[in-house]
């Protein structure tokens, strides 16, 4: 009777067992939810990516075309900084390179950024990052030793493997050079 007393008014009692069923399959249904829960979330953000991007894995700013071979003063030169154009140029040893291709070393976020629209050969030949060594006015390099001459040099071969030569860097006194387009490289680096 006291079983037709606990029916008449209050819910039926659940054993354990029918308890944990009802909540949620326990401790291993939790998981098994969170699991879908990430791979849902992985899945829109790759759909989101594939989108933003156009189809691409990763998302890569468009090439800027070839930049014609021409000479620059140290005042053309300091536009292609990455903040003023997004095109990034360097010098070394009087030699201009475009460095665009290496935006994450001399872009403005870069650790080598501060050499980006700058004649960087002292910075090179002395291994220093601050902006400080580097000249606002053209730098003949007179002052530097013959280990720290030799290191700018070792520097100059390395960005002429590695990057695009677009000119000289003027001297105050220089006139800039004619280019065509058949003209080689070798040529003008013969000239330095």
């Amino acid at each position: 009777m006291a079983d037709d007393v606990e029916g008449e008014g209050a819910a039926p009692a659940l054993d354990e067992e029918e308890a944990a069923g009802m909540a949620g399959f326990g401790v291993g249904g939790l998981v098994f939810n969170v699991c879908l829960l990430l791979l849902a979330l992985l899945g829109v953000y790759r759909l989101y990516w594939r989108r933003r991007c156009g189809g691409e894995t990763e998302c890569k700013e468009p090439a800027l075309p070839k930049m014609k071979k021409r000479d620059f003063s140290l005042e053309q030169l300091r536009e292609y900084d990455g903040l003023h154009n997004p095109r990034l140029l360097l010098a070394v040893n009087g030699k201009v390179f475009d460095v665009t291709k290496g935006k994450k070393f001399y872009g403005p976020d870069g650790p080598y950024g501060i050499f980006a629209g700058r004649d960087a050969s002292r910075g090179l030949a002395t291994f220093c990052l601050d902006k400080e060594a580097l000249r606002d006015e053209f730098d003949d390099l007179s002052d530097l030793s013959a280990v720290q001459m030799e290191s700018v040099r070792e520097w100059e071969m390395q960005f002429m493997e590695k990057y695009d030569y677009i000119g000289r860097l003027l001297k105050p006194w220089d006139e800039p050079s004619e280019y065509t387009d058949e003209e080689d490289v070798k040529e003008h680096s013969k000239q330095d």
